[in-house]
């Protein structure tokens, strides 16, 4: 990604939401869907980054303009600091060190360096009150061992830089790709319902770009595969020999008796794991979605949608912003209620108590029909 991330309109709208009792195909989403007509999908260091805008005004979101017509944020809305007054104890602060880290992780088969070029833009955008550190934990082949393992070593990699960084205050994830869901793994390991912080640190904003939220199970989720039916019924067989356990994990073909597929798990809460709680922390929660030349993820799993709420996108950018098309504001959305039938209700608790891939199939599949 490029410069063009330090210009996000969205860096310090509170929009404060939560999942409730989701799951992989009607994941309750309290993320903004932004729709972009540019691909996320190549090298971070090659790639620009969409811009955003909206055509009209949400009071839900500070830091909108009120008419709707200057929506031309720039990354001081992110900074804990106004450059324009800046006071002595701001400046003690930035000589006393960053108080906000900002997380990059990147996808799978990559590494810090598809970082280099977004990180050393935003490093001069942002300038020393953010500490921009682009995680190394899983580079390369470790993208492959699980989702799970990942978001652990991304989890102890963040803690170990919060203990060496005493002036951190606040934390946000900007998480490219599958990197979105290692990232929403680790925050559940860092979150601390107690305090609501993570790491101890106050959650600010968590963003992906292009992630397969809801795995790549289904029609047109590996969009690569073409929609030929005979390949996507082959791809979720073929994806453990060739991307290990990430592979069962992304077609929910890891679930066993005792436990759910991962990916269902981590569309709630449990004793353990507080997948939505961490999320609900953040003050701002933002998702990209390609709706088209993305070949890896489809627009379906990283808009968080079934597929009959698709739409034709429009062809026409919004005011100001080249590749972004549409902005939507997403409250969140229970597993209750009449949008919520019967039979799926019954077949999701199937799922849940005896999560073989038969209740797990026909669990999905009722989703994606209702």
């Amino acid at each position: 990604m490029a410069c063009s991330f330090c210009h996000f309109s969205l860096h310090n709208i509170s929009y404060r939401c939560c999942y409730e009792n989701g799951c992989p195909s009607y994941f309750s989403s309290s993320f903004p869907r932004i729709s972009s007509s540019s691909p996320t999908r190549t090298r971070t260091g090659t790639s620009r980054a969409p811009h955003v805008s909206s055509s009209s005004a949400n009071p839900n979101f500070t830091g909108l303009n009120s008419g709707g017509t200057d929506l031309s944020f720039r990354f001081q809305i992110m900074s804990t600091a106004d450059r324009s007054s800046i006071t002595p104890m701001d400046v003690s602060k930035l000589n006393q060190g960053p108080d906000h880290l900002l997380v990059l992780v990147h996808g799978i088969m990559s590494s810090p360096s598809d970082w280099t070029y977004a990180e050393a833009e935003l490093k001069r955008q942002l300038r020393r009150n953010f500490l921009i550190y682009a995680s190394s934990s899983n580079s390369f082949t470790k993208t492959f061992s699980g989702i799970d393992g990942a978001g652990r070593r991304l989890a102890d990699e963040v803690l170990n830089l919060v203990q060496k960084t005493e002036s951190l205050k606040k934390i946000s994830f900007l998480a490219h790709s599958l990197g979105g869901l290692f990232a929403r793994y680790a925050i559940s390991i860092l979150y601390s319902s107690e305090t609501g912080k993570l790491a101890g640190l106050e959650p600010v904003n968590f963003i992906t770009l292009a992630t397969p939220h809801l795995g790549v199970r289904g029609k047109n989720q590996l969009p690569f595969l073409l929609g030929v039916p005979i390949l996507e019924k082959l791809a979720p067989s073929l994806a453990p020999i060739l991307i290990g356990r990430t592979g069962r994990q992304l077609f929910l073909t890891d679930g066993k008796p005792s436990k759910p597929p991962l990916l269902l798990r981590m569309t709630s809460d449990s004793e353990d794991e507080k997948f939505i709680s961490s999320l609900a922390a953040f003050q701002s929660r933002i998702l990209y979605a390609n709706v088209s030349y993305d070949h890896m993820v489809g627009w379906r799993t990283s808009s968080i949608r079934k597929e009959n709420e698709l739409v034709k996108p429009s062809r026409q950018s919004l005011d100001g912003y080249k590749h972004i098309v549409n902005v939507e504001y997403c409250p969140p959305v229970t597993s209750e209620g009449s949008h919520f039938p019967p039979e799926a209700a019954k077949a999701k608790e199937a799922v849940q108590t005896v999560p073989n891939s038969q209740n797990t199939s026909e669990y999905y599949d009722i989703m994606e029909g209702t």
